[in-house]
């Protein structure tokens, strides 16, 4: 029998894809099924990078590249991190990883030492809290509440903070919830932060996805935290990219030879054709970006007035990112029970709010990159269900 070490059993999953799998099970048996489990946009990446793409694989950009990444896609990075975080980024700053995952992983491996305490927001994105666990640390949650919008309590955070935090994670525009940390917010942590010493690792993956009047600001860009701040982004998201494995982590000079290293551990380095691409999407037209995000937008108005009107939920209207998190305490049933329910009965996959932490149970995700028709037809294939349970 092959010996399974201990350190496995603290790794967590991304019960996303354990719910693709369950729906696409469902459809192989003939059942219909709208997916709004999975963060993944329905859109196609733009023809641009996709032609970028298939010439860098005719100029020969199928060999290893170096490991932090291509000079032209760190210089386009660093210029973009600049224009939009209102930073002084250069591209000795950046380093390139294969997807975003890769930047949390190597971030908590390189500051955090088995005992310390990282502080992460619950309910969030799952892997933060398995990839603590894993390395031997103690995961702090953050509890984001509805009644707040889910932002940040800056009191709460306040009471987290021991001599042993090493790490606070921040997560805006936020996943499951869609919530977003305004400048007041983060004018009060990088108070925090600076005062006890705290490296930040800022999660923006989906900072070019922001609705109505509402402004994605870094907590970089404030005095004193752009040396303490690795700011997570890539292009999954924002340019429908998420088959590409492409990302980058924006650090303080002296972590990018330790992130390198870890890259090369790993990964060796990230597919030179794909980073052609990333920089044709950050210097090409950004005419599908800002037409993804205005039809985002568009469907968000739908599925949040259609759950509203839907006995026994109540859904915040959230201002970034791709989801909605509605409570769903009215219905009676718990978040596990009413997502499999809604999988196996109404054909509508949708993720509970445990996946997301502990602090999650009363509500749902429903991921709303798909499309108007399907939105419309699982909200009425829910309505239906839940009439006759």
């Amino acid at each position: 029998m092959i010996h399974i070490s201990q350190r496995m059993n603290r790794l967590g999953t991304e019960t996303a894809f354990l719910v693709l799998a369950k729906a696409k099970a469902l459809e192989a048996q003939g059942k219909k099924i709208v997916h709004l489990e999975i963060g993944e946009p329905d859109f196609d990446t733009p023809m641009n990078i996709k032609l970028a793409a298939k010439k860098a694989i005719d100029d020969g950009f199928t060999h290893y590249g170096p490991a932090p990444g291509l000079p032209q896609l760190r210089e386009a990075i660093a210029r973009h991190i600049s224009q939009t975080r209102g930073i002084d980024v250069k591209p000795e700053n950046v380093v390139v990883t294969p997807g975003g995952k890769p930047v949390m992983f190597y971030t908590i491996l390189a500051t955090v030492d088995e005992g310390d305490e990282v502080i992460y927001p619950n309910p969030g994105f799952p892997i933060y809290e398995s990839v603590i666990e894993f390395v031997g640390a103690k995961a702090v949650p953050l509890v984001l509440k509805e009644e707040n919008e889910f932002r940040v309590d800056v009191n709460d955070l306040k009471k987290l903070i021991t001599k042993k935090t090493r790490l606070l994670i921040l997560n805006s525009p936020q996943n499951p919830t869609g919530g977003i940390l305004r400048l007041e917010d983060f004018n009060e942590i990088a108070k925090l932060t600076i005062e006890n010493d705290i490296i930040v690792l800022a999660d923006e993956i989906y900072s070019q996805i922001v609705y109505g009047d509402f402004k994605h600001y870094s907590i970089a860009a404030l005095p004193g935290m752009q040396e303490r701040t690795i700011i997570l982004d890539g292009f999954s998201k924002t340019f429908a990219m998420t088959g590409w494995r492409l990302g980058y982590g924006v650090m303080p000079a002296e972590l990018v030879s330790l992130i390198t290293q870890l890259q090369i551990n790993s990964n060796s380095c990230t597919a030179s054709f794909t980073q052609i691409a990333g920089v044709e999407g950050l210097n090409g037209k950004q005419d599908e970006v800002h037409r993804m995000v205005k039809e985002f937008k568009k469907r968000r108005d739908i599925i949040v007035d259609g759950l509203n009107s839907i006995p026994g939920f109540k859904c915040l209207k959230p201002h970034g990112a791709f989801y909605v998190f509605p409570n769903i305490r009215g219905t009676g049933m718990n978040s596990r029970d009413l997502a499999d329910k809604l999988l196996n009965e109404a054909g509508v996959a949708c993720l509970s709010g445990t996946a997301f932490g502990k602090f999650g149970e009363g509500y749902l995700r429903f991921s709303y990159a798909n499309s108007i028709p399907n939105i419309e037809w699982a909200l009425e294939s829910i309505r239906k269900t839940l009439k006759t349970k």
